[in-house]
């Protein structure tokens, strides 16, 4: 009997790579990503898996790589890959705008759309990894959680379209989580970083499992995740 095989976008670091080891004992993972190198280097560190190399801002390349994947079923799809940053309003332009948008909402749209056949056939499940400023907006313009909170909505919306084939849609809301982003985020912010006060990745990569493994009888909707208490003892920690 073949694994179930899970795509994972933005697999090779942080949040995403964090759900690949979380999977990889029972699970064929499909490790997306731009840097060949990168998504080579971790598949030959799994079990069984295989690369989907794309530029998911990039269209063509997309839909290329998708069909290249050949594949007729598919048990999972975690949207992991994403960008964060925003600045105050008066900077902002559409140009960066666009860019928020089109990576974490309408890529994230459009990968579904072109793997939503395989999804049906498997009665697989999709798991957003969204954000807790997809919940509660903060930040500068406003950029990364209005992104986040597209992404909510869109995920509410497959939730209905898929749910008569079958096919159940998670939306993951982690708090500051320790990763490579994190920190780019916080030095741009002018904070200093203390692990201590975040989320490890594999703690979101549990929640994750626990969607895509969740019993027949079963869906979990939505999954909000935040540092434990002795970890938020300082202004911010929640966020």
């Amino acid at each position: 009997m073949s694994l179930p095989a899970v795509l994972i976008t933005g697999g090779t670091r942080g949040i995403g790579r964090a759900c690949a080891d979380a999977l990889a004992a029972d699970h064929h993972l499909i490790i997306g990503g731009r840097d060949a190198r990168a998504v080579d280097r971790v598949c030959a560190e799994l079990p069984s898996a295989s690369p989907f190399v794309a530029d998911l801002m990039d269209e063509d390349s997309t839909a290329a790589a998708i069909e290249a994947l050949g594949i007729d079923r598919l048990d999972g799809l975690v949207h992991s890959a994403g960008i964060s940053g925003g600045c105050p309003t008066e900077d902002s332009t559409r140009a960066r705008w666009r860019a928020m948008l089109e990576i974490n909402v309408v890529a994230v749209s459009e990968v579904t759309r072109l793997l939503m056949g395989p999804l049906v056939a498997a009665r697989g499940t999709v798991v957003m990894i969204n954000s807790g400023a997809g919940l509660l907006a903060t930040g500068r313009g406003g950029h990364y959680p209005a992104s986040k909170f597209a992404l909510r909505a869109l995920t509410d919306v497959l939730r209905q379209e898929l749910r008569p084939d079958g096919v159940r849609v998670c939306s993951v809301h982690p708090g500051r989580v320790d990763t490579d982003m994190q920190r780019t985020m916080q030095a741009e912010a002018g904070r200093d970083y203390d692990p201590l006060h975040h989320l490890r990745p594999e703690s979101v990569a549990t929640a994750v499992r626990t969607a895509l493994t969740a019993t027949d009888d079963a869906t979990y909707e939505t999954i909000s995740i935040r540092p434990a208490p002795a970890a938020t003892n300082r202004p911010g920690g929640w966020v």
